[in-house]
């Protein structure tokens, strides 16, 4: 329990059904789906689709998403993908023979079809309860009518400013003036507000055909893409079966690749040999251990993950428990081992958002949705205010490698759902934002839950560190004390600057024996919980 004395939140507890997201206005619009009747699918696709107007440096329809789901009563755990695919123009000789090794963050190169869109409306068709014109309702109304940009909202897209300001159609579309709205101030986005009618007129054919794929295919092209109206008809999100690990008890599921949902599995089977409990080891040997353990981790990731179905991606050999062995032994607790190597612009902890929601029956829904970079791409479409999101970026520019670019390929993916099950039973659904860092981050939070006892918020709350490629870096909370002795044993140590804390998330977790949801929201973010 957190120390009253100091600033902080406490977790909510709801007997009934319980909202996480990283918006107020988002949180009370799925909270009242739900009051409503509708379930936990319901309510976290209005509430995506919200935050895609509300948080438009963070997620939106010009991205995609990842979702777990655990129906009840069913014992299963249901994953969808619904990323997009490369261009049938985008081949790696294509981008060798025109000089390119990786593209500019706003070049067309690197927008993949969205597909976010596609998933919505096939998750709702399927689990849903309400149609999809009816979910896309509050954020059609916040496009239109406007809405009130929160603080972290508001820093966020100052951040982002210089880049949109660049590009005269973009700055006209979602910047005021030439800068960004004021924190407090109230923004409308009448395009994107039209477009959002068309979805919710058609379904996914108002987004992947007819005038909105025209001018998303046309801005693109004009831009030097390669993208064609038939990549963007062609759009569909898949269910795919979501992979697992057994930590302390519990079992973790993930989304399988192209995400990198494999790399937070593999963390946990690695850390699985130590004791981790609250007691037993130093602040400065956890932060070691959980660093020493990325590196492993991402160096396979980054060597293995691709789209499966033009890449062979060895899943269970890399959880097997053999594989954590072998890596595990690599770990020296007084040496800093050296960092994964990766182009440095690659560590920045990219713009996502994560919801999660509990419904009143116990389905329990896992939900990420993304542009990647702030504003994505930052290219913003003319005539249908779509922001659309950079992924292709994390695509490698060279042949062969399994994640090189390809026609309809998917790209290696940061953003990763999360669900614990106790056998057939949901546990709940958890999740990190921040780009590289998720994986890291979801290892991070199962064990502060598992090892250390903490409850969600507390989780959550506790000080980051991450380690990727170059130094080790570290939040505010984290003591001078810990930092000199990480020093020691040769970590680089880098504070994160104080506007840009390292993630943020979300969860719901379920007392197995009350059935008392418990959940949470991270205060590096405007949102918050909230249950009933």
């Amino acid at each position: 329990m957190r120390d009253f004395h100091l600033p902080g939140r406490s977790p909510v507890y709801a007997r009934n059904a319980a909202v996480a997201t990283s918006h107020p206005l988002a949180t009370l619009t799925a909270l009242e789906i739900l009051k409503q009747g509708g379930n936990a699918v319901d309510a976290a696709v209005a509430a995506v689709a919200l935050l895609g107007v509300i948080e438009p440096a963070m997620t939106g329809i010009g991205g995609d998403c990842f979702v777990l789901y655990a129906p009840k009563g069913k014992g299963k755990v249901i994953a969808m993908n619904g990323s997009g695919k490369a261009p049938a123009a985008a081949k790696a000789e294509w981008f060798v023979e025109n000089g390119q090794t990786q593209p500019a963050l706003n070049s067309p190169h690197g927008v993949t079809v969205p597909g976010a869109v596609a998933a919505w409306d096939r998750l709702v068709a399927d689990h849903g309860t309400r149609p999809l014109a009816e979910l896309l309702q509050p954020a059609i109304k916040a496009a239109e009518d406007g809405f009130v940009v929160a603080p972290k909202v508001g820093s966020d897209w100052a951040g982002d400013a210089p880049r949109l300001a660049a590009d005269p159609v973009s700055s006209k579309i979602v910047l005021v003036d030439g800068k960004a709205p004021a924190v407090g101030s109230i923004f409308k986005a009448p395009l994107l507000a039209a477009t959002l009618k068309k979805i919710a007129a058609q379904g996914r054919d108002g987004f992947y055909k007819g005038d909105v794929a025209e001018d998303m295919v046309n801005h693109l092209r004009s831009r030097g893409g390669l993208h064609t109206m038939e990549d963007f008809a062609a759009a569909d999100a898949e269910y795919v079966e979501p992979i697992k690990t057994s930590y302390k008890g519990l079992d973790i599921y993930e989304c399988p690749p192209n995400g990198q949902g494999i790399t937070a599995l593999l963390i946990l089977n690695i850390l699985s040999g130590f004791d981790l409990k609250s007691g037993s080891l130093s602040e400065a040997d956890r932060i070691h251990l959980l660093a020493e353990a990325t590196k492993l981790a991402y160096h396979q990731r980054d060597d293995y993950v691709g789209d499966p179905r033009q890449a062979d991606v060895p899943v269970e050999k890399i959880l097997s428990p053999a594989y954590a062995d072998a890596l595990r032994v690599k770990i020296d607790m007084a040496k800093a081992g050296a960092p994964v190597s990766v182009d440095v612009d690659e560590v920045e902890h990219k713009d996502t958002t994560y919801m999660c929601v509990v419904d009143k029956d116990g389905n329990a829904i896992s939900f990420i949705n993304s542009i990647f970079h702030g504003f994505g791409s930052s290219i913003v479409t003319p005539k249908t205010g779509v922001v659309l999101h950079n992924r292709g970026l994390s695509f490698k520019f060279t042949p062969g490698h399994p994640n090189s670019i390809a026609p309809g390929k998917r790209p290696m993916h940061t953003i990763i759902p999360a669900m614990a099950m106790k056998g057939d039973v949901c546990v709940g659904p958890f999740g990190v934002m921040g780009g590289q860092y998720q994986s890291t981050g979801h290892a991070g939070f199962v064990t502060n839950v598992l090892d250390r006892g903490m409850d969600v918020q507390e989780a959550m709350d506790a000080a980051r560190t991450f380690a990727y490629a170059g130094p080790l870096q570290v939040e505010n909370g984290v003591s001078a004390e810990t930092v000199a002795e990480l020093e020691k044993r040769g970590h680089t140590v880098e504070r994160a600057p104080a506007k840009k804390p390292i993630g943020g998330s979300q969860a719901i977790w379920r007392d197995l024996e009350t059935g008392v949801l418990c959940a949470g929201s991270d205060p590096r973010k405007d949102g918050c919980a909230m249950g009933y």
